[in-house]
């Protein structure tokens, strides 16, 4: 009976270790140009993770000068689309100037709170709540003109 128990943990943690990635490497690798076609606040379903990484990074916009910065942040969302607990930082890469990088960590958290709650469907809901979630915010280096 142990054993079963165990294991069943066991797949548990594993399918929430890949949400956790699958999510992270969702929202940093293709958020950004999402949310180019989703607005900040979008009251449109979310039934998908790159649906939620769009309505996201929606409402992201990294301060000018944090180019190649990026923070990973690691939270749950409730199935009602709401924060679960406080988000963690758990990756940074920084910059020296630390009003810079104040003004960076403070617009992730802003973008979270903005994009919050998300609008999911149900099942979107169910399939999400409680997982834990990492997704990486990269600032795009910016052009030199």
């Amino acid at each position: 009976m142990r054993m079963a128990s165990s294991k069943r943990l066991g797949m548990r943690m594993t399918f929430r270790r890949t949400v956790a990635i699958f999510a992270a490497a969702v929202i940093a690798g293709c958020g950004q140009a999402w949310a180019q076609e989703r607005a900040c606040g979008s009251r449109d379903p979310v039934n998908s993770i790159a649906e939620m990484s769009a309505a996201i990074y929606a409402c992201w916009q990294p301060p000018r000068g944090t180019g190649g910065m990026s923070l990973t942040l690691r939270f749950s969302l409730r199935r009602n689309g709401t924060l679960f607990g406080k988000p963690r930082a758990t990756f940074s890469k920084l910059g020296p100037d630390h009003s810079l990088n104040r003004a960076f960590v403070a617009s992730v958290l802003e973008a979270l709170e903005k994009a919050l709650p998300l609008p999911f469907t149900d099942s979107m809901g169910e399939a999400i709540a409680g997982r834990i979630l990492a997704p990486l915010f990269a600032a795009s280096q910016e052009r030199k003109s």
